[in-house]
């Protein structure tokens, strides 16, 4: 029986190896070949996300909303920053923020916002200043200056030398803000997590390339809406390339280091650099301590 049950869970890692890696890359005889799957891979493919199991508020004993800052400078944090320059890579491989703005664009992501609260939704027009700048250089101006007569009446057109367009990609995103909820869950008796929304942090266009400049939150997407998409979106696996791990699976293991700087409070849930102000380390410090006071919950139910 045992020998069965271990067969069996082979199998099934076979399956999903064969689901996650690259479909057809043994056996393709040209490159267009690559990526499409066969009509026995196309009927045995039912693979979804993980669904949530559902939760009744009275089995939630504890539960604190919280806010987190995921920097991409930090290297466990890579899988959702690269690729940057999609030029060199297979059409499969995109970082998190591609992922994301394409969907947006195309109608699947929806469920947009400009707040945390969920209060105002966005679409891509409306953000769309903070996409794309289009300016006209210093010398373009002088130009106009020089032949105001010929450019008013249309006789000229601006040169595109004289225009300076930027586009907002993934190479100038510096993190994600995301806000989740811890709870402890009295039925099975365990500390859990779930990821409520994420949002990236960057200049805006016009800004793109300066390393001094302020940074804003482009927006917030509610998670649970897109858990579809960020499944069939993959994140690359230095270990084994051959199964690469999807976006949602690596958001909701926790598969990233981020560093608290916001809890819900009494007094408005203000950040912790509004009372640790000036001060780094205790900034770092009180965001552990917080870490902490949710952790010890869950020690101190099995203590008498």
């Amino acid at each position: 029986m045992k020998i069965k049950n271990l067969l069996s869970v082979i199998f099934a890692l076979a399956i999903s190896a064969s689901t996650y890696a690259q479909a057809n890359l043994l056996n393709s005889k040209t490159p267009d070949e690559i990526g499409k799957k066969t009509a026995a891979q196309l009927i045995s493919d039912n693979d979804k996300p993980l669904p949530y199991g559902y939760v009744h508020d009275r089995d939630v004993l504890m539960g604190k909303t919280i806010w987190e800052f995921i920097d991409l400078d930090e290297r466990i944090n890579f899988p959702l920053y690269y690729p940057i320059d999609t030029a060199f890579v297979g059409k499969e491989r995109r970082s998190l923020f591609d992922v994301l703005v394409k969907n947006i664009k195309n109608g699947k992501i929806t469920e947009v916002y400009g707040d945390d609260y969920f209060n105002t939704k966005k679409t891509f027009k409306d953000m769309a200043s903070s996409f794309t700048y289009i300016d006209t250089t210093d010398a373009g101006k002088d130009e106009i200056n020089n032949y105001y007569d010929d450019y008013k009446s249309g006789a000229k057109v601006l040169d595109p030398q004289y225009i300076n367009k930027k586009e907002l990609d993934a190479s100038y995103i510096s993190g994600y803000r995301i806000k989740g909820f811890w709870y402890f869950d009295k039925r099975q008796g365990e500390l859990k997590y779930r990821l409520l929304a994420l949002c990236p942090v960057t200049p805006e266009a016009r800004d793109a390339g300066n390393e001094k400049a302020d940074v804003i939150d482009l927006f917030w997407v509610y998670f649970p809406t897109v858990r579809d998409i960020l499944h069939e979106s993959k994140a690359f696996n230095d270990k084994n390339s051959a199964m690469p791990i999807t976006f949602d699976h690596l958001l909701n293991s926790r598969r990233f280091n981020g560093q608290i700087y916001k809890e819900e409070n009494v007094y408005g849930d203000r950040e912790i650099q509004q009372y640790m102000k000036d001060n780094s380390q205790n900034q770092l410090l009180e965001s552990e301590r917080v870490k902490e006071k949710i952790r010890s919950f869950e020690s101190d139910m099995w203590n008498y």
